[in-house]
């Protein structure tokens, strides 16, 4: 939730002005010196001598402690509204500004409640508490304001967080299918009466989408960086003698750039385009998309991804280029699910820390009230 907005006024308000009040009953009562002329309390705000050294055993210094460990209880309640949606007791935003500027409330309540020093053993716990409560809520708090910004400026496409496994599934398939359609198919049973085919590799024209991309990954930046359907197109080359005892007359086609031509050799130049791609989807692609964290590879470094499909681009004809930048969008996809992961990690992690030790603070305080009102 960003704090800057018009809706946190009325409680910014209201602390600052709380805040004040609570310093000038405390100084008036205790220190009544410090106070400028003209500012002295009311008689009816001045409390009665009291035989408790400490501030938190006078009438007042229980008043602080005891307005604080409602706000306690108020903010432990926060964490149950928000797993209760069918309560009606005001929205979950309104909630949350409560529980934010209430709990800013608490510091100066706890400070004037413990009268600027630590006291026993057991005060100390509970101040060391206090503390490690509200860093980690104001850090939570910080990291709520900027993350959004932050991942609006990383992340070119959000994805839900819950569907990235399947999405990280969904692209290690389409690598696996594009790897098993660069493999020889097993030799075929042929028939006897039918011509023998070409010794040399044919890549028909018209070819249907590859099966690696017939399923279109369903994350916004795949659609908007994965090639769909690339396909290679080349003429056929040494037609069999049943296309040739048609009679029509056929004009020899001139090779698309890129494509080996009907010279000796041609198919092994086919063939081996075909191996780069393989061994590099195997030895970096395949390991890297399979991977729990993807930041130990050196694909998930952007500048060594870049030179390195770069690098591979130089060493396969320009047919095969649309398949080089199909993986490439596959890394560049895998790399922005890290981050938000990442991200979504960082977000979250310090409530780890701040729920566990608002409930024991919680526990504590309530034990430090009973000990106090029934034994001192």
């Amino acid at each position: 939730m960003r704090i800057f907005n018009r809706s946190h006024v009325p409680w910014l308000i209201f602390v600052v002005l709380a805040t004040i009040a609570a310093s000038w009953i405390y100084f008036g009562n205790f220190h009544p010196r410090r106070l400028p002329a003209g500012f002295g309390l009311p008689p009816w705000l001045v409390q009665k001598p009291s035989e408790h050294r400490s501030v938190g055993g006078t009438p007042l210094g229980l008043t602080y402690g005891t307005i604080a460990f409602a706000i306690f209880i108020f903010a432990t309640l926060f964490s149950v509204r928000k797993r209760v949606v069918l309560w009606r007791l005001g929205t979950l935003q309104r909630w949350m500004r409560s529980h934010i500027w209430l709990t800013l409330l608490t510091i100066p309540l706890v400070v004037f409640h413990s009268g600027f020093r630590l006291g026993g053993p057991m005060t100390t716990l509970l101040i060391a508490l206090y503390v490690i409560v509200m860093v980690s809520g104001i850090y939570g708090l910080a990291l709520q304001h900027q993350m959004p910004r932050i991942m609006k400026e990383r992340l070119p496409a959000e994805t839900v967080f819950e569907q990235i496994p399947h999405i990280r599934e969904q692209v290690v398939i389409a690598a696996e299918k594009m790897r098993d359609s660069f493999k020889p198919a097993p030799p075929k049973k042929t028939d006897a009466g039918a011509p023998a085919p070409s010794p040399l590799k044919t890549v028909t024209s018209g070819s249907t989408p590859m099966a690696s991309t017939v399923g279109d990954i369903s994350t916004p930046t795949a659609r908007a960086k994965t090639v769909v359907g690339s396909t290679i197109i080349a003429a056929p080359l040494n037609p069999s003698p049943s296309v040739a005892a048609v009679g029509t007359a056929t004009k020899p086609e001139a090779p698309l750039p890129g494509v080996a031509s009907a010279k000796p050799g041609a198919a092994e130049g086919d063939a081996d385009s075909e191996a780069v791609l393989v061994e590099f989807l195997e030895r970096q692609v395949l390991p890297y998309l399979k991977a729990k964290r993807g930041e130990r590879f050196r694909l998930g470094n952007s500048r060594f991804s870049d030179d390195a499909f770069r690098f591979v681009k130089l060493r396969v004809p320009e047919v095969y280029r649309s398949r080089v930048e199909e993986i490439q969008a596959w890394c560049d996809e895998r790399r922005m699910l890290d981050l938000q992961t990442k991200l979504h990690h960082w977000l979250h992690a310090w409530l780890f820390v701040h729920v566990p030790f608002s409930f024991l603070l919680l526990m504590l305080t309530a034990w430090h009230a009973f000990v106090t009102l029934f034994y001192y």
